[in-house]
């Protein structure tokens, strides 16, 4: 007779995965235990958060360090921003497109921050920006968000003093300089885009 306990264990089991999933799973599982613990993080916790055996994660890493380089790597990849930007209602007015795009852009700059800023905070030197899991390195992963920012910027680009591509590259350097601001009393998302489409001037929306 089977045992009771053999059945709930095999239940409980996850199904057999392709390496490259087991790979995905084990990375999205170690990002925010990154974020929190640097390269302090043990694999045995990541194991644990994974619901995994910790021999399992080297079975598709060759080691730690390894692990922690594709981390480093999936945050920089632009591939989720992209796809956000990509799922935007272009039929909207302007101004909420691009606070739509601003919430999806600083979602994606603070989890880059949160990672490579807690490796080196713990003393992990990864060296040069180490591409993305999809083969993009720093400019092309940049480009491409700019690329989908300007396609949101098109429906309107008559009103634009610059062409769509450059009033992107322009909204994501905003972006990017925001996200590095500490002042907790710093403009909204809403307020930022209001001051890029209409000026700091009071009154210039009108």
């Amino acid at each position: 007779m089977t045992d009771p306990k053999e059945n709930q264990t095999t239940r409980r089991r996850a199904p057999g995965m392709l390496p490259e999933e087991r790979r995905a799973m084990i990375i999205q599982t170690a990002i925010p235990l990154i974020a929190e613990y640097g390269s302090a993080v043990t694999t045995a916790k990541i194991a644990r958060a994974a619901g995994i055996g910790e021999g399992t994660i080297f079975r598709v890493f060759a080691d730690k360090d390894e692990l922690l380089h594709a981390c480093l790597a999936e945050a920089l990849s632009p591939e989720h921003a992209v796809r956000e930007l990509g799922a935007i209602d272009i039929s909207q007015p302007l101004p909420d497109r691009l606070v739509e795009a601003a919430q999806a852009l600083q979602a994606h700059l603070s989890r880059m921050g949160a990672i490579a800023g807690s490796l080196h905070a713990s003393g992990h030197r990864g060296g040069k920006h180490p591409g993305t899991v999809r083969g993009a390195g720093r400019e092309e992963s940049a480009t491409r968000i700019r690329t989908a920012l300007a396609e949101l910027l098109e429906p309107d680009q008559a009103a634009l003093h610059l062409p769509p591509e450059q009033t992107a590259a322009l909204f994501f350097g905003l972006l990017f300089t925001w996200s590095h601001m500490e002042d907790e009393q710093g403009p909204t998302t809403q307020e930022l885009v209001q001051i890029f489409l209409h000026g700091a001037i009071a009154g210039g929306a009108e």
